[in-house]
This record gives C-alpha cells, sequence and structure tokens, in this order.
C-alpha cells in the first residue's frame, strides 16, 4: 500500500495538541475580509449579476456531467470507503401490496462523505485545529454533526465555471505525479486559452490525471500533479469561488516540501474560505476546448457534513 494512502485524517486528529497560535500568527489570516462572523467565505460573492452573467455564456445547451460514478471499486483515501444494500421490502418477497400490486424497493448506504466527486466545506482542514475565520474546532465540531460550516447552510453554487487546461499548456496529455504549477503557469494558461478569471467564479484546472484510476486505482491515489500553496492563494485572491480539479486532492503529492500536507487546501479553506472540488471529470470539456460554461451545483443538504459527493453540472 502507498505511504499517501495509509495516511488518515481521522489519525491526525489523534495527534497530540499543538501549541495555540499566538496573536501575530492569528492576524496574519483572520478575521475574514467577509466579517468575523461569516460562515459562507468566498461563496458571498456570489449573486443574482454573477448568474445573469453566466447564464448568457449558454450558446448550444451541451452539458457536461463534472461527478464521476462513485461505487465500492472507487479509488479513495484510505479508509473512506462505499457499500450500498439494496432492501427488498415487497419485491419478489409475497404477494403485491394493495389493489393495485404495488411492489418496492429502497437502499441503505453506509459510506463516507468524502468519496468519489465531492465539496470540501470550510470545517474540513484547519490550521493548528482554527477553521474558516479562526473558529477552533472546539467550537463547532461534534461527533454527530458540525455545528457551523456544515454543508446544508451552503446556497446553490451557479456561476461562471472556467477551465484551464494545465495538461494542454505544459504539453502533456497526464501530468506525472508531484508536478506543481502555481500563479506564473495559471496566468500563462489562461493566457494562451484566451480566458479570464473573474471574481465569483468557480475555476477547475485539467490535469489528465483522472485518466489513471480507470486503469491503475493504486497509482492514482499514490500521488498526483497539483495545485502550489503559492497558486492558492493568488486564486483565492481573485475572489474565485472554489478552486477543482480532475485529481483526489487538489495539492500536489508529492509537494514542494515534503514535511508539509495540504498546504493549498490550508490556503483556500482556512485563510480563504474557497471551497474545494475533488475528482472533477473535467475530460469533455477539455475534449471540446470549453474553457467558460455555466457552472451548476446543488449540492446535497446533510446536516453538519464536512463535506459532500456531488455532481456537478458544466452547461455550454
Amino acid at each position: 500500500m502507498a505511504p499517501l494512502r495509509s495516511i488518515c485524517l481521522l489519525s491526525l486528529l489523534l495527534m497530540p495538541t499543538l501549541p495555540a497560535l499566538s496573536a501575530e500568527d492569528e492576524g496574519d489570516w483572520f478575521p475574514s475580509r467577509h466579517g468575523a462572523e461569516d460562515t459562507l467565505g468566498a461563496i458571498n460573492y456570489l449573486s443574482p449579476e454573477k448568474v445573469l452573467q453566466a447564464a448568457r455564456l449558454v450558446k448550444t445547451g451541451k452539458t457536461y456531467a463534472l461527478g464521476v460514478e462513485t461505487g465500492p471499486d472507487s479509488p479513495a483515501y484510505g479508509p473512506r470507503s462505499y457499500a450500498l444494500t439494496v432492501l427488498q421490502l415487497d419485491d419478489g418477497v409475497g404477494a403485491p401490496l394493495a389493489a393495485n400490486q404495488l411492489t418496492s424497493n429502497d437502499d441503505l448506504l453506509q459510506t463516507w462523505m468524502g468519496i468519489g466527486s465531492q465539496i470540501d466545506g470550510l470545517g474540513h482542514l484547519g490550521i493548528n485545529h482554527r477553521y474558516y475565520n479562526g473558529k477552533h474546532a472546539s467550537e463547532f465540531v461534534t461527533v454527530t454533526g458540525l455545528t457551523s460550516f456544515g454543508i446544508e447552510t451552503l446556497p446553490p453554487i451557479v456561476t461562471r465555471g472556467v477551465l484551464i487546461n494545465m495538461a494542454s499548456h505544459l504539453g502533456q496529455e497526464i501530468l506525472a505525479a508531484g508536478t506543481v504549477f502555481g500563479s506564473a503557469e495559471i496566468k500563462a494558461a489562461a493566457a494562451a486559452q484566451k480566458v479570464s478569471i473573474e471574481r465569483g467564479d468557480v475555476v477547475l484546472l485539467h490535469t489528465g490525471w483522472l485518466a489513471v484510476a480507470d486503469t491503475d486505482p493504486a497509482r492514482f491515489m499514490a500521488g498526483e500533479p497539483g495545485l502550489s500553496q503559492e497558486g492558492a492563494r493568488y486564486l483565492a485572491e481573485l475572489g474565485v469561488v472554489a478552486v477543482g480539479a480532475d485529481t483526489w486532492g487538489l495539492d500536489a503529492m508529492p509537494g514542494e516540501r515534503a514535511d508539509e500536507m495540504f498546504p493549498a487546501h490550508q490556503e483556500l479553506l482556512a485563510r480563504n474560505g474557497v471551497y474545494i472540488l475533488e475528482n472533477m471529470d473535467t475530460r469533455a470539456l477539455a475534449a471540446d476546448a470549453a474553457t467558460e460554461f455555466l457552472f451548476v451545483l446543488g449540492q446535497p443538504r446533510f446536516v453538519g457534513a464536512v463535506q459532500a459527493v456531488i455532481n456537478p453540472v458544466a452547461i455550454r
């Protein structure tokens, strides 16, 4: 088993408590630009005007499912797993119910929320037990659900989507694991593809890495190309709502520093309230050279959830 797969976020929660942040550290990244009591982060950049702007991008009516199929064989960050049981309430057993011969099935799903295509909420990863807006884990994390930052609190994310094809820009079909790109590469790729990144956008990064999951799931989970912390900071400064990629963890693995884990996650989620979209299937968009589109996500509203399985839709 690859080392990265043996590392679990649960094990991080069991680590000894680290020293509290100093006042200087606190002033570095909170309170948020959206106000000291804000819990929504970059979603504040959404607006009816932005929806109307994005809707004007629809010219052909073509739709793209950005979510991958999620099942028991989905590559996942261990020990995450998926198990579905179909319950034959009265189908195939006994006589049909009622005069109209009603039969039915139901299903029981036992799964981790962070599997397959997913949105990371602001309560997912923090910095020394502090999360977006400096909120300490002791203030909102309970075993029965988050009391703040829950996925159910998010409004629909309907806005302009932008695809930045990093693989094409770097001259490769699939970027190698450990390939790191930051603001310089993102700016150059956007300029070459004649697309701008604007406040309120959702930015998707195409690396080609998702194709590896189809043929070699172990290799897929053992590493990935991805965003640097500096690149994450650049996108956050532009005012994007969310950043996604066709990788399982957005950050490059291995990253720029061997002693750090998911620094781009921390930059986006904790420091800036920018949401993360993982395992986005950008292949069809990349094949059509679709650089901007209407992005629509109505995430499931599971109360207290840290993250959720999603299937956003791009429309051109």
